[in-house]
């Protein structure tokens, strides 16, 4: 392997926009170490794609995170990005309050996340250099009607890369954001409702590719069209926004 190739681990790699960005990053010449739960289509990933490397891994495991990434560090001996792209989604239970299927969405999103930049958090401070970029969703951007799970996991993951932006800047280590819209995946295909802008997932790879290497931007988001009605909902007054949120619920149930 070649010393002066750069190297990106990829978490959520089996599927939906972690499975294209990895396809993209390998495309593009990167060494990349593909993560996720379901080994053997990591496996088919890797034996399509010769600069990528599975290495098959459950986040909600603290210990097996850290095992993992000292595996890729004896394969790759460095890692320049990690994109961490893990993500659960159930819309059949975001409709009431199923606490157990809440803290499964928590636990997954939120925590696993959480347990993978804990087991880089040490290499990338001693090293002060690299970058860790956190996969959430314009659907954290405020609260959502039967989005019990899914959207607070997704806010919690937007305060988190704000609060890690501050902590890793000290030991120059770039902290950023990416924000999807809708985009066409196994989660997005449970969907029961039309989906506004919907792209494809290796529309929103091409995107986060230019993102990461092209711009020193905090965030990363698209399509704009969706992007730009979220942004502004996001900072519209608290009764300007359940009002105009009623009225859409409304018409939707119509």
């Amino acid at each position: 392997m070649n010393e002066n190739e750069k190297k990106i681990w990829i978490t959520g790699a089996s599927s939906g926009i972690g499975k294209a960005l990895a396809i993209k990053f390998a495309r593009e010449g990167w060494q990349v170490a593909a993560s996720a739960r379901r080994e053997k289509i990591l496996e088919e990933l890797s034996n399509n794609n010769s600069n990528i490397f599975s290495f098959p891994l459950d986040v909600l495991d603290q210990k097996n995170s850290l095992s993992t990434f000292n595996k890729i560090l004896e394969k790759f001996n460095n890692i320049d990005l990690c994109v961490f792209s893990t993500g659960f989604y159930d819309p059949k239970t975001e409709k009431e309050i199923n606490l157990e299927q809440i803290k499964n969405t928590m636990n997954v999103n939120f925590f696993g996340t959480l347990n993978c930049i804990k087991a880089v958090e040490k290499y990338f401070k001693e090293k002060k250099n690299g970058h860790i970029s956190i996969v959430s969703s314009v659907a954290g951007y405020r609260g959502l009607p039967n989005s019990t799970g899914y959207g607070p996991s997704k806010a919690a993951l937007i305060n988190l890369a704000e609060s890690l932006y501050f902590d890793f800047k000290k030991y120059n280590v770039r902290v950023s954001l990416i924000s999807p819209g809708f985009i066409k995946t196994p989660m997005t295909d449970k969907n029961k409702f039309k989906m506004p802008f919907i792209k494809s997932s290796e529309f929103a790879a091409n995107k986060i590719y230019k993102g990461l290497i092209n711009s020193k931007a905090f965030e990363i988001t698209f399509p704009k069209q969706l992007t730009i009605i979220m942004k502004i909902l996001r900072i519209m007054p608290y009764w300007k926004y359940l009002y105009l949120i009623k009225k859409l619920t409304k018409l939707q149930k119509n």
